[in-house]
This record gives C-alpha cells, structure tokens and sequence, in this order.
C-alpha cells in the first residue's frame, strides 16, 4: 500500500454548501490538518463537515487571521469534506494522508 501525506485540498468557500473534497476510489484518507484564512478586514464564520457530520458550525475568524485544527479523522473511499464560509475571503487548506 502507497501512502502519501499531501495537502487534500485548498480554495476558497462558496456562500453555499460545496464539496472541498473528494476521496478517491480504492483509497483512505487521514484528515490531519485544516486551516482557514479569513483575507477580510471583518470577522468571518464557516462551517464544515466530513462524511455528513457537521464538525464545526458556524465557527468565527476573526479578520486577517488563520484558525488551524488540528485532527485525526478517518474517511473511507468516496466520502467527502463538504463546508461554506459567510464570505469568499474566507480560504482553506485541508492536509492530510491517502493510503492505497
């Protein structure tokens, strides 16, 4: 089995529920770390989940700062991470491991 630590995923939030993403077929991957960017001059909030369960709701950053979370969740193959920000400014970086 290949397993590779690797950013999983980073954008922006949509104003609406969106997926972040996606893991692949035949793959596990082992959420370990999201930060979040608010690149606005006013607080923020966002929200996410994985595999349909609301981890973080409505959660404020505060402007022009960074929340990390630092995690260790398990998502099996084709299950998602799926979240929205109050604004577009609002940014995410999602790292993490896949294993094959």
């Amino acid at each position: 089995m290949a397993n590779t630590a690797k950013a999983l995923a980073r954008g922006a939030f949509a104003t609406s529920s969106a997926t972040l993403y996606t893991v692949p077929s035949s793959t596990t991957a082992v959420v370990t770390n999201i930060c979040i960017v608010n690149t606005d001059s006013a607080s923020g909030t966002f929200t996410l989940s994985l595999d349909g369960q609301e981890l973080f709701k409505t959660v404020t950053v505060l402007a022009n700062t960074t929340t990390v979370i630092d995690l260790k969740q398990v998502l099996a193959t084709t299950k998602i991470i799926a979240g929205f920000a109050s604004a577009i400014t609002m940014k995410y970086h999602i790292s993490g491991m896949e294993i094959a």
